[in-house]
């Protein structure tokens, strides 16, 4: 039987393109999106190009009934969870004193507990396999920046998080990473004017996750750190 990978928030940028990469390399693939249709497409898309299987589901991570929903969902599949790919959330710029009322718990919400409640919900099946966890953080999560606001708050958080999982989760033989992306040509940054080459590509992201996991389970890559070429937006 393949292997499964399960990425959140996959039918899109660096979620989509880290699907993507493991499906050329033999995985079978679960993800959710808020989005029917954009899970539909990429289902059709993906068993078509790659031959594999594909398990998708509609989900809303930030609401932790709709994570509960897609985590039963995957244990229902009754199949080891290799790979998981916290990769769900969203950025909304701003200052925390100027911020709208909310903000903080909206993006608390979309960053920190989707990653949280869906690795509490998928941990047993990945003690079966000795999986690999991968959260997606940010150079916000160490870095401070102007009009970084909650978000950095947040990714800051997920930073915490997954060092707290890595000490939890290594004598199960769990790897656990942390993964950096700075400025990413995604749908985050649409409205910026900047050339395509001022920016990572979502496979570069890719493929530096792919290679983190395909070192022996002796050897975890704790935090990946990749930035553009030409240094920080």
């Amino acid at each position: 039987m393949r292997k499964l990978i399960v990425v959140t928030g996959g039918t899109k940028g660096i979620g989509r393109a880290i699907l993507e990469k493991f499906a050329a390399n033999g995985f079978d693939i679960a993800t959710c999106a808020r989005n029917q249709a954009h899970l539909t497409q990429l289902k059709k898309d993906f068993e078509s190009k790659f031959k594999i299987n594909v398990f998708e589901f509609k989900a809303d991570m930030s609401d932790k009934a709709q994570v509960k929903q897609f985590t039963d969902f995957i244990n229902n599949l009754k199949r080891s969870v290799d790979v998981l790919v916290n990769n769900a959330g969203y950025f909304e710029p701003g200052q925390i004193m100027e911020e709208p009322d909310g903000a903080l718990e909206a993006m608390i919400a979309g960053n920190v507990y989707s990653a949280y409640y869906t690795t509490r919900g998928l941990v047993k099946k990945m003690k079966e396999s000795k999986g690999h966890i991968f959260n997606m953080c940010s150079i916000a999560s160490f870095m401070a920046y102007p009009n970084g606001g909650s978000y950095a708050i947040s990714k800051f958080a997920l930073l915490g998080f997954s060092k707290v999982l890595r000490e939890e989760l290594k004598d199960f033989g769990i790897r656990v990473t942390a993964i950096m992306p700075g400025a990413t040509r995604t749908a985050s940054w649409a409205a910026s004017e900047l050339p395509d080459s001022r920016f990572m590509k979502p496979e570069d992201v890719a493929e530096a996750v792919f290679s983190a996991h395909s070192l022996s389970p002796r050897s975890v890559v704790e935090e990946i750190l990749i930035r553009p070429q030409m240094g920080d937006i």
